[in-house]
């Protein structure tokens, strides 16, 4: 669902309707189901992913605030790093060491045949793998009292606006805007607009026609000349 198609615009009308009738723990409930919809809506079973890292840091973050030890705590920040770095190892990076390795055995004259994932990549398996680190991480450092309700935990990581194209939030930044009540006023709907229609002008009119002029250079072989690859940069 990309943010400058029609369907997201439908999606985020609907979203926008809803959020302005509910209350502020419904707003919260309505919030993660919309995230769930829209990034399932591009493949649904990469969820299980985003539920994984959700459920693996909400968790290290109570372990972290419930243990008194240092050597304690630095264990559940660990298990964080190692499951959510695993994850994304695998699917962002499995298949490109792997070709890799098979070129470079290659090169010594042995012919090797690695298993290839053949996935697509997850969108935004960074911003929500790092972002769910980070929370565990401030915990550790005590800059942030861990989440005990999981569905609001579960709204930052997957929270839609920045899910997919980040920016990559911090639990100390976010989180207090999903625990505590917001107001909604005239003049953030306002600025909110603003910032929206900004960023689809720079998006839509500038950034898709310069690329209709530099994405043939770039698509050219490797005999490119120096300037016209750097006139296109």
């Amino acid at each position: 669902m990309l943010f400058h198609s029609l369907t997201f615009a439908i999606f985020f009308i609907i979203v926008f309707i809803l959020y302005i009738k509910l209350s502020h723990r419904l707003q919260n409930r309505m919030l993660l189901i919309a995230s769930y919809i829209f990034y399932g809506a591009w493949e649904w079973r990469y969820l299980v992913l985003l539920f994984i890292s959700t459920l693996t840091d909400y968790y290290c973050g109570l372990g972290v605030e419930k243990n008194q030890e240092k050597p304690k705590k630095k264990k559940f920040v660990y298990l964080s790093v190692f499951i959510n770095l695993t994850l994304l190892g695998i699917f962002k990076y499995y298949d490109f060491f792997a070709e890799n390795f098979q070129n470079l055995m290659g090169n010594f004259g042995f012919e090797t045949h690695p298993y290839f994932l053949n996935v697509a990549l997850p969108v935004g398996i960074s911003f929500y793998t790092f972002q769910s680190i980070s929370y565990t991480v401030d915990v550790y450092r005590g800059k942030l009292k861990a989440c005990k309700n999981f569905l609001d935990f579960s709204l930052y990581v997957s929270f839609f606006p920045q899910l997919v194209a980040g920016p990559i939030e911090r639990g100390t930044r976010l989180l207090p805007q999903i625990l505590n009540a917001r107001s909604i006023s005239k003049e953030n709907i306002i600025k909110g607009c603003y910032c929206i229609f900004w960023g689809l002008f720079l998006k839509v009119l500038i950034a898709d026609n310069m690329a209709d002029l530099v994405d043939p250079i770039y698509d050219l072989d490797k005999s490119t000349n120096g300037i016209l690859t750097l006139l296109a940069t």
